[in-house]
């Protein structure tokens, strides 16, 4: 089922303000997650969707950024090496990550004038500690925003799928995104219970490439991994099941071979982190404040991020613990679109941001 918004509609397409001191002082929302950025301009819209990875040369000087970079990832020589500066949702490699978001930052930038980033938020984790939330703000800051506020996930995707997070009314918010799975339940503008677990689609694409090296000696890597997991991604036995041929290197003999994968393989491969989301599903809503949890019975919950479009996620969660379950439309720009209406909207929106 598809969760569809008005308001966050009416809020995106609303009439813009331009005009030079519009292009001299950009307003910018990014969601910067371990698989894949997204920057939202307060009068474009969202404007880049590219993969968090940088290509380096030996002296550290930036390659190539997002798209250009992760054609190069697992094909280059001793020259170029790639690099993800974010791990489990929250930066791993500081001075990575910065030169990301500059360079990230310039590819929306207006070029021509000598604009600059009045304002930026950037999403971060529920689960994110005191010190890397200040990674997050310095990154940010030194890429050249005048001022810099965080807004945790969860509370951007309820914004983005259009929910009054401000009402006093109970709503749950589980993201599957690249690094880890945010969980929440909110009410009056505030969290009131979450769970950040480290697991999402890195993760599921991990145990792609170690099922298929354990069970077939086919050593594959991160991107066709990737690749099958897209193409044959289930966390519920289909009806017509699914078959994928895939390339990658015998470890018997040493040559490339070529190999059918069924989506069973890729369910059983994947299994343990699925369940693990399950788990941590159920044990937010035992935490759960009973007139919350009547509120949830009633309104359902609401999956987003990448995960969301895993085949059948939203059947598993909602036949193993009875409450429907909501798909938000276009899950992964829901947190970016999310943080975008909370930029345009400042002055209503900032008691919820860090």
């Amino acid at each position: 089922m598809s969760i569809t918004s008005s308001k966050a509609a009416k809020s995106t397409k609303k009439k813009r303000n331009g005009g030079l001191f519009g292009s001299l002082n950009t307003e910018l929302a990014i969601d910067l997650g371990t698989a894949n950025t997204l920057i939202y301009h307060k009068d474009r819209g969202v404007v880049l969707n590219e993969p968090s990875i940088v290509a380096l040369n030996p002296k550290g000087k930036v390659i190539a950024v997002g798209n250009e970079a992760l054609l190069m990832h697992e094909k280059t020589h001793k020259n170029i090496k790639t690099v993800r500066p974010l791990k489990g949702g929250v930066i791993a490699d500081f001075e990575i990550a910065e030169i990301m978001m500059k360079e990230m930052i310039r590819k929306v930038m207006d070029k021509r004038w000598f604009s600059t980033v009045k304002k930026m938020l950037v999403t971060v984790p529920n689960g994110i500690t005191a010190v890397e939330r200040m990674a997050v703000r310095d990154s940010a800051e030194n890429s050249g925003a005048k001022e810099v506020y965080l807004i945790e996930e969860t509370i951007a995707a309820a914004v983005g799928v259009g929910l009054d997070v401000k009402e006093p009314m109970g709503n749950m918010i589980v993201d599957i995104g690249g690094g880890t799975t945010e969980i929440a339940i909110i009410s009056l503008a505030g969290i009131v219970y979450s769970k950040s677990i480290r697991i999402g689609g890195e993760k599921m694409n991990e145990e792609i490439v170690n099922y298929t090296r354990r069970k077939y000696n086919l050593l594959i890597g991160e991107r066709t991994a990737e690749q099958i997991k897209f193409e044959l991604g289930s966390a519920v036995p289909l009806d017509e099941e699914l078959v994928f041929a895939t390339k990658g290197r015998n470890l018997v003999s040493g040559v490339p071979k070529t190999l059918e994968i069924t989506s069973e393989d890729v369910r059983e491969a994947i299994r343990e982190s699925v369940n693990s989301c399950l788990d941590a599903v159920t044990k937010s809503l035992e935490n759960t404040p009973p007139e919350l949890s009547a509120d949830i019975l009633d309104r359902g919950i609401i999956l987003t991020g990448g995960g969301a479009l895993l085949r059948g996620m939203d059947r598993l969660l909602s036949e193993s613990i009875g409450l429907p379950v909501h798909i938000a439309e276009d899950p992964l720009t829901t947190v970016v679109r999310g943080t975008g209406i909370v930029l345009e909207n400042y002055e209503d929106y900032r008691t919820v941001l860090i």
